[in-house]
C-alpha cells in the first residue's frame, strides 16, 4: 500500500479521535511511504509538547498535551520499530493533560488493565470505554468528553495488549475477567461499557459474563471473525499484539458471540457503518438481533469507527448510555 493509500485509509480515524484534518493533510501528504508514517507523526506529536511548553496557560498547555497524546496514538497505526516508545509518549502526555486540565482525574490500575477515571465523583453513572485491536485510550477522547458533558464519570482504559500495555501483555478474549477488575477497582456497584472495534467483542462478551454491566453499547464491533477470511494487515496486527500467528489464529477462533449474545440481560446498542466491509468480519446485526434487549443503528454512509458519521450515532449513544444508567432523559 502506497503512503497516500494508507493516510487516505486513516483519515476518518485520525479526524474522528480529534485530530485536525489540516494538519493532518500536512504531516500526511509528504509521506514519500508508510515506513515514514511512525517517525512523521511522532514528530508532529513533539511539536505539540514543545507548544506546550511554550503555552502562556495551563489550559492551552493541556490542550497541546492532548493533540499530542493523539498524534503518538496515531503513529502507532503503522509497522514501526519504536511503536512501543510511541505508545508510551502517547500515555505520558495524556497524564500530563489530564494534570493540568482536570485536577481531580484519577489514574487508576490493575492486573490488566490501565486508565483514567474522569468526571464528578458522584456521578449517576460510570461508564467504561473499551479500545479495540489497535486502539487505546488516548483515541477515543472525544468520545470521553461526549460522555462527561452528560454528567457521567468515565474510565478510559487500555486492557492486555493495548496502548500503553501492549509492550508487556498481549490481548486475551476472556475480557470479562478484566472488566471484574476494573469494576472492583473502581469501587461502584454497576457500569456502562462502550466497546469500539474488538472492544465491542469484548463489551459483549463482559456483559454476557458479568453481571455488574448494566448498559452496553459497541461500535463497529464483530460479531463473529474467520481468520482464514481476514484480510493479511489485519491478521499482521493480531499475530504482533496477540504473541505470533499460531495465538493470533487461536484468539479469533474465540470471537464468535452466537452462544453469549443471548446472556446480555442489559440494554444493548450495536452501532454500524453500512461501508464498513472487511472480509472475515461479521459485523453486529446478529449480536442486535440475538441479545434480549438489543436495539441495531446502521448508518449506511458510516465506515468503520464512524468517524465519518459521528452525529449520526454520537448523541444517540449518549443517551442509550445516560438513560439506562441514571434512568434520566439524557
Amino acid at each position: 500500500m502506497s503512503a497516500a493509500d494508507f493516510a487516505a485509509a486513516q483519515w476518518t480515524r485520525a479526524t474522528g479521535a480529534g485530530v485536525d484534518p489540516h494538519e493532518y493533510r500536512r504531516v500526511t501528504d509528504g509521506l514519500a511511504s508508510v515506513a515514514g508514517w511512525g517517525p512523521s507523526l511522532v514528530r508532529t506529536g513533539r511539536g505539540h509538547l514543545r507548544r506546550a511548553q511554550d503555552a502562556a496557560s495551563p489550559r492551552s498547555a493541556g490542550e497541546h498535551l492532548l493533540t499530542a497524546a493523539r498524534w503518538f496514538h496515531l503513529a502507532t497505526l503503522a509497522p514501526y520499530a519504536e511503536a512501543h516508545h510511541a505508545a508510551a509518549e502517547a500515555d505520558r502526555a495524556l497524564g500530563r493533560a489530564l494534570t493540568l486540565l482536570e485536577p481531580d482525574a484519577r489514574r487508576v490500575s490493575g492486573e490488566g488493565f490501565d486508565g483514567w477515571l474522569r468526571g464528578p465523583r458522584d456521578a449517576p453513572g460510570t461508564v467504561v470505554v473499551v479500545p479495540g485491536l489497535d486502539s487505546a485510550k488516548a483515541e477515543f477522547l472525544d468520545l470521553v468528553s461526549a460522555l462527561l458533558a452528560r454528567g457521567l464519570a468515565v474510565f478510559a482504559m487500555d486492557g492486555p495488549g493495548q496502548g500503553a500495555l501492549a509492550a508487556t501483555s498481549a490481548l486475551v478474549p476472556d475480557y470479562e475477567r478484566v472488566v471484574g477488575r476494573v469494576v472492583d477497582a473502581l469501587d461502584v456497584p454497576r457500569i456502562g461499557l462502550v466497546g469500539l472495534s474488538l472492544g465491542g467483542y469484548f463489551a459483549a462478551r463482559a456483559a454476557a459474563l458479568e453481571p455488574r454491566v448494566a448498559a452496553v453499547a459497541t461500535v463497529s464491533g464483530p460479531f463473529r471473525l474467520d481468520w482464514e477470511e481476514l484480510p493479511t494487515p489485519v491478521r499482521d496486527i493480531m499475530a504482533r499484539r496477540t504473541g505470533g500467528a499460531d495465538a493470533a489464529r487461536a484468539f479469533a477462533h474465540h470471537v464468535d458471540l452466537a452462544a453469549l449474545a443471548p446472556r446480555i440481560a442489559a440494554p444493548l446498542l450495536v452501532v454500524d457503518g453500512g461501508r464498513d466491509v472487511i472480509p472475515g468480519v461479521t459485523n453486529g446485526e446478529p449480536l442486535a438481533r440475538l441479545a434480549p434487549h438489543g436495539t441495531y443503528l446502521s448508518v449506511p454512509h458510516g465506515d468503520h469507527l464512524l468517524g465519518n458519521a459521528r452525529p449520526d450515532w454520537l448523541p444517540r449513544l449518549g443517551d442509550h448510555l445516560t438513560h439506562t444508567l441514571t434512568g434520566a432523559p439524557a
